[in-house]
């Protein structure tokens, strides 16, 4: 079993910066951040693989935010700068345990394809 709990919401003013952390407990091989805001569906923001490190963005994040991953300190941040209104949701962790690099390239985009989620976290970026 996995579980993963975001720590790291809050409410900023837009062109600020916030930095998420997921908890990792137990080892997954890829792992991600998805957001929902209210009456959206729940989309990719970054992925990250842990077999060979390569991450992977959102076009609508890409550049701004950066997600990596502490294995000493199993968690997994995502770095977001240049914040905006759109940004506002809520962030959740996603973490999947069987992850071949090159399948995770293709399919990351997708939550039906991980195993385990936390609970979220709440980002508000008021222009």
């Amino acid at each position: 079993q996995v579980h993963l709990v975001e720590s790291g919401g809050d409410s900023v003013q837009a062109g600020g910066s916030l930095t998420l952390s997921c908890m990792v407990n137990g080892y997954t091989y890829c792992l991600a951040w998805f957001r929902q805001a209210p009456g959206q569906e729940r989309e990719p923001v970054a992925g990250i693989s842990t077999e060979d490190g390569s991450t992977y963005y959102a076009d609508s994040v890409k550049g701004r935010f950066t997600i990596s991953r502490d294995n000493d300190e199993n968690t997994v941040s995502l770095q977001m700068n240049s914040l905006k209104p759109e940004d506002t949701a809520n962030y959740y962790c996603a973490a999947r345990k069987a992850c071949n690099p090159t399948w995770f390239r293709t399919f990351w985009k997708a939550p039906a394809n991980y195993d385990y989620w936390g609970q979220g976290t709440h980002v508000t970026v008021s222009s």
